[in-house]
């Protein structure tokens, strides 16, 4: 007969980088502007817009094309840009462009206030916003490496740049 013993399996957390947090949120929030964007063609009406040349009351025209790419674009790019930029212009274009899409994000529910499917863009905008809100939070608090005894500088000469 064998004696079973009680012991907690405690599970390892390792230190995740702010680089990697915030490429894994421009990622999920990509699929939430990607799928609401789908999802709104289930709508009523808007694909035989599309089949017309308008998306809500805009003509679809090259410039309206490289308006939405370059919008588009954007978040996309911060994907790659979270992982290979160094850590000061990482945490500057993150609350840059992070902090340029709240707005963005929240424009698209704009004109559907009072419709039916108000709702279905409310949530969208809001779980579009979390997630950038973490983005801002991973960024505005990025760690800052603190100066050892070993690499004090003495009295009267300049500190190297930390980041």
């Amino acid at each position: 007969m064998t004696n079973r013993t009680n012991t907690v399996d405690h599970l390892d957390t390792p230190v995740v980088p702010v680089q990697a947090k915030l490429a894994a949120a421009w990622t999920s929030f990509m699929f939430l502007y990607v799928y609401v964007d789908i999802l709104a063609l289930y709508k009523p009406g808007v694909v035989d817009g599309i089949l017309a040349g308008v998306v809500w009351e805009l003509d679809i025209t090259p410039t309206w094309a490289i308006s939405a790419l370059t919008l588009l674009a954007m978040p996309i790019l911060m994907v790659v840009l979270s992982m290979t930029l160094p850590a000061r212009a990482n945490r500057v274009t993150n609350l840059v462009v992070a902090s340029l899409q709240v707005p963005f994000a929240a424009f698209n529910a704009v004109g559907e206030v009072g419709e039916p499917w108000m709702y279905f863009y409310v949530l969208g905008v809001a779980l579009e916003v979390i997630v950038l809100a973490f983005m801002l939070r991973c960024a505005w608090t990025w760690p800052r490496r603190t100066a050892s005894p070993s690499t004090s500088v003495p009295e009267g000469r300049p500190a190297p740049q930390q980041l």
